[in-house]
């Protein structure tokens, strides 16, 4: 990865080549506007920052061009101005395009420069690690955005490389057993098994047996020698699934296994050393429990060395498309298919308060998707699909429609196509909004009846009103819409839409 140094004064780039060079990094060195952006576009991932002068002498452009023109099709890599004049117009000016940081040459001496370029290096070195961290959780099941969603993630991350149990709680369906494989992915055991002891289904007489094994002629019945989930986990992971539904006469049995890593089977005076970590997961408040005396504050301690909480999804519905996306592209790459959301479908879904969470949400994707009729996945057929939906849909104006009129209360549907290549680069949401909008907003297209407008028509006026919002923040308006920089430079480039507009004079 390359530092570009951008300015027309050749001798001064030198000098800035050796402190960078100096430092162990490299870097290339261009010496016109023009030239600066041929440059990113040859090598658009191998420019980790750009030094950029503000001042070239040039007819046309100058380094506030260049840097417009950079975070407009380069926003993932940071820009650092630099200027002869200190210009406070110039500074000012440079921040709200997009600066990482504006620095008089005057101010710039060996130490000033190296902690700008450690400072803009960390906040890049931040940014790929936030894209590996979703990069891990999507592929481990794990469909979320959402700042609540992120913090799991980081937990995950952090817990998962160290030997502590961990205790994952949350409502039914929000993903206890995903975070569990995730945190078995993430850890030094991943070459291991991931045991699951699914705590309801084992009948009390036969959990010691189950758990830790028998020998033959243990007890009626007990034919054959029998290892146990303990032992099959060895140099793994456990996990407890709903260990809130323990029996209280059950739970001593855990304490000195999880303790010792030691299981004695039924039948047997000798004890077996296992190496396992213990991952568990309930959606009971078990300190409650322990006052109720249903469960051992002992077991609880053991257990819960650290916790995870995983958040219903009705706290986090700006990650609903991104569900909708992953498993829509789940059963199109399964079932050969070109199936899509209708744009009202997808706002329907983001109303509701899905009290099932992502279990409720994905179990209907997958119904109304195999039984929907044609390409596209209307409001209608989501509905149909679970009328009991309909009962706790509160719509924009706050009232609960019956199935008959449903469509009259939500907009009509707009095509949301699917993108092949996923939602990391903000595609898939190019074409999907959250059905989020702001008080402010001015698309009343949404919510006013008027719904004849066609998709771009919705989506300019989302950004146009998200913008207006944002006093014209593109990274604030790329968030609250729920894409990237660099798609919303793409929408903004082809609405001709200018960012500078919606900024308000102090």
């Amino acid at each position: 990865m390359n530092i570009l140094i951008a300015d027309d004064n050749r001798e001064y780039c030198a000098t800035i080549g050796d402190i960078i060079s100096s430092e162990g990094w490299k870097y290339a060195a261009v010496h016109a506007p023009g030239d600066a952006l041929e440059y990113l576009r040859m090598h658009p991932n191998d420019v980790a920052l750009v030094l950029l002068d503000v001042d070239f002498n040039h007819p046309q452009m100058n380094g506030l061009d260049v840097l417009a023109e950079s975070k407009r099709l380069y926003p993932h890599i940071p820009v650092v101005m630099i200027s002869g004049t200190g210009s406070i117009n110039a500074a000012v000016q440079a921040t709200r395009i997009g600066a990482e940081n504006f620095i008089p040459k005057s101010d710039i001496s060996r130490e000033k420069l190296k902690e700008v370029l450690y400072t803009a290096m960390e906040r890049l070195n931040n940014r790929i690690a936030g894209e590996e961290t979703l990069q891990f959780m999507r592929s481990n099941g794990l469909i979320g955005r959402s700042k609540r969603m992120m913090d799991v993630a980081e937990k995950i991350m952090k817990y998962g490389k160290t030997e502590l149990s961990v205790l994952i709680t949350g409502e039914t369906g929000t993903g206890k057993k995903i975070a569990a494989k995730a945190l078995h992915a993430a850890s030094r055991r991943v070459k291991g098994n991931f045991v699951t002891v699914d705590i309801p289904n084992i009948p009390s007489s036969l959990f010691q047996s189950e758990l830790f094994g028998h020998t033959k002629g243990a007890f009626s019945g007990a034919t054959d020698d029998k290892i146990g989930l303990f032992q099959q986990a060895h140099q793994g992971t456990l996990f407890l699934d709903e260990i809130g539904d323990l029996p209280l006469e059950l739970q001593p049995s855990l304490l000195l296994p999880i303790e010792d890593k030691k299981v004695k089977r039924l039948g047997s005076v000798r004890e077996e050393e296992v190496n396992v970590r213990i991952i568990s997961a309930t959606d009971r408040n078990l300190p409650e429990s322990i006052r109720d005396k249903k469960f051992r504050e002992q077991l609880y301690h053991r257990l819960r060395e650290c916790e995870i909480a995983l958040p219903p999804l009705r706290e986090r519905r700006e990650d609903i498309p991104l569900i909708v996306e992953f498993y829509l592209q789940q059963h199109n790459q399964t079932m050969g298919e070109q199936k899509y959301i209708a744009l009202s479908a997808l706002e329907y879904m983001q109303d509701l308060t899905w009290d099932g969470n992502v279990r409720q949400l994905t179990n209907l994707l997958k119904r109304v998707l195999q039984t929907a009729n044609g390409d596209r996945v209307e409001l209608a057929d989501i509905a149909e699909s679970d009328p009991s939906l309909v009962q706790r849909y509160v719509a924009p104006n706050g009232t609960s429609p019956s199935l008959s009129n449903v469509s009259a209360t939500a907009p009509q549907p707009q095509s949301w196509q699917q993108s092949a290549s996923g939602y990391d680069n903000g595609s898939f949401a190019q074409n999907a909004f959250t059905a989020q909008p702001s008080a402010n907003q001015a698309n009343t297209t949404l919510q006013s009846g008027n719904l004849k407008a066609d998709e771009d028509e919705l989506k300019k006026q989302r950004v146009i009103a998200t913008l207006t919002e944002t006093n014209g923040n593109v990274s604030k308006a790329a968030a609250q819409i729920g894409i990237s920089r660099e798609t919303l430079h793409q929408w903004m480039k082809k609405y001709t839409i200018e960012s500078r507009e919606f900024k308000r004079k102090v």
